[in-house]
């Protein structure tokens, strides 16, 4: 959420019963524009609110001329004082990984992880238990970038890359139409492409370089959050899965809206069954599926 629009964007993500309250947002208004002048920001995202125990952590970004530059990640425990938080490292993801549960909303609490170490003694070599001590303020900066890698995004459009490298805000765009919308093609992830330097360049012929500049996700594939694999887990049995492993999840919501085609199991004309991506997440809004599991369901709550 831009800072200067703030109130109208909370207003509208306040309907998924999260909020906050008036004297919550006059004081985060305020103390983001003094942020965005005393730390010379392009501009001041709200990134969100981080639910503890004890407080809750309130997350702003400050974003540069570039767009796409690395961007400084603040908190604050009552919407009025900010802290600047260190970029996320290699050793902080390592640490911060193997804790789990709720923030306490105490940036100096220290979480215990006991390791196995090796230790070698001449010709021995044997495991000892090591107590690591990890900061609250560490594992906030990894949660923070885990999600900003996995679930920052931006409209197709929204930015635009001039020919000399920097990144501007396109202050032209006013929204995608009905039709781009609904297409997985026309977001974006807001980080520095990873899978688009792997694409070859017949691949790229048909792509604007002044707006396909980033990761589509039209690709994506949901992971499992422990294992890292891919949470689509179809079963050997049922239908469709001999002829398209995934027209299993899909055909489950299909055949409830009755766009199934009952002959073969697989996706009726004229219907959005267009990638993976848009099977599994067809799945997701299905109450029906989700009570009866059929095969291949993505669980999403387990």
């Amino acid at each position: 959420m831009d800072a200067e629009s703030l109130l109208l964007s909370l207003e509208l993500a306040s309907g998924s019963g999260q909020g906050l309250s008036p004297d919550r947002r006059a004081s985060l208004l305020t103390s983001l524009m003094l942020v965005k002048r005393d730390y010379r920001y392009d501009r001041v995202l709200f990134w969100g609110r981080i639910l503890g125990l004890v407080a809750d952590y309130y997350i702003a970004q400050g974003l540069n001329e570039d767009q796409l530059a690395p961007r400084k990640t603040l908190y604050s425990l009552n919407c009025t004082e900010w802290s600047l938080l260190p970029p996320a490292t290699e050793e902080m993801v390592a640490q911060s990984s193997v804790v789990k549960g709720r923030f306490m909303g105490d940036p100096s609490h220290e979480y215990e992880h006991i390791e196995l170490q090796k230790v070698n003694e001449g010709e021995k070599v044997f495991e000892e238990e090591v107590v690591v001590q990890i900061k609250e303020e560490t594992r906030l900066v990894y949660i923070i970038d885990q999600i900003d890698k996995a679930v920052a995004i931006i409209p197709r459009g929204a930015l635009f890359k001039t020919p000399f490298g920097p990144t501007h805000v396109n202050r032209t765009f006013e929204g995608l139409s009905l039709s781009e919308a609904k297409k997985l093609s026309s977001y974006f992830h807001f980080r520095e492409p990873v899978e688009l330097k792997n694409k070859t360049l017949l691949e790229k012929a048909d792509l604007d370089p002044s707006l396909d500049f980033m990761d589509s996700l039209e690709h994506d594939v949901p992971k499992d959050e422990e294992t890292g694999a891919q949470r689509l887990k179809p079963k050997d049995t049922g239908p469709g899965v001999s002829r398209w492993r995934g027209a299993t999840p899909w055909w489950c919501c299909a055949a409830c809206s009755g766009q199934a085609s009952p002959s073969t199991m697989l996706p009726a004309p004229r219907t959005m069954a267009t990638s993976m991506w848009a099977l599994v997440r067809r799945t997701w809004t299905c109450p029906s599926c989700y009570r009866r599991r059929q095969p291949g369901f993505l669980n999403t709550a387990s």
